[in-house]
């Protein structure tokens, strides 16, 4: 059985999925594969109806969310392992300043400090974003031998912006208590 997201739908390997073909394939399996219409088909027959309806589900929520799906890429590919998550230095040296500026929220609450690191939190993001938007665009046409480089570019992106949404949820803790 194919558990591959992408071949199931027949579909390219992209960040940047047709959002009307994706509906398409996955309405079309869902008629397809509906329990209902394989209800006096023999049991084991049932069950593997009932697996593809739920790889269809399973597919389709992954492949339509960008968040779901780049974790998905990654994964797939062995670049989400534990323990292999190594950013680089600037990088983490720009959050641990915008963490020991957390700490000292805890201690004396500022809506100031809470705008200014909300503020630095967002230039950063914005900057990771544009600068791997023609990444993602362009996955789809690179050379089998250039892609294993976007996806490192690509992951990268992807731990970097956990880290930010970790301190932005730690912001909004702040922010309710001001």
């Amino acid at each position: 059985m194919i558990t591959n997201y992408f071949e199931f739908y027949n579909l390219p390997e992209t960040f940047r999925p047709d959002e009307a073909t994706l509906k398409r394939q996955y309405y079309a399996l869902s008629r397809e594969y509906h329990p209902d219409f394989h209800a006096t088909a023999a049991p084991e027959h049932q069950q593997e109806i009932l697996n593809l309806a739920t790889l269809n589900t399973n597919a389709f929520r992954t492949l339509s969310d960008p968040d779901q799906r780049m974790a998905y890429i990654l994964s797939t590919h062995g670049l989400l392992e534990e323990g292999k998550q190594e950013l680089p230095n600037d990088f983490l040296m720009e959050v641990m300043d915008l963490n020991e500026q957390l700490m000292e929220l805890e201690f004396e609450p500022d809506p100031e400090t809470v705008a200014r690191v909300e503020n630095e939190v967002d230039a950063l993001s914005e900057t990771l974003d544009a600068g791997i938007e023609p990444v993602l665009a362009g996955y789809e046409g690179l050379p089998q031998d250039v892609r294993p480089q976007a996806l490192q570019q690509v992951r990268t992106y992807y731990l970097k912006r956990r880290y930010l949404l970790r301190i932005r949820e730690t912001l909004a803790k702040f922010a309710t208590r001001s």
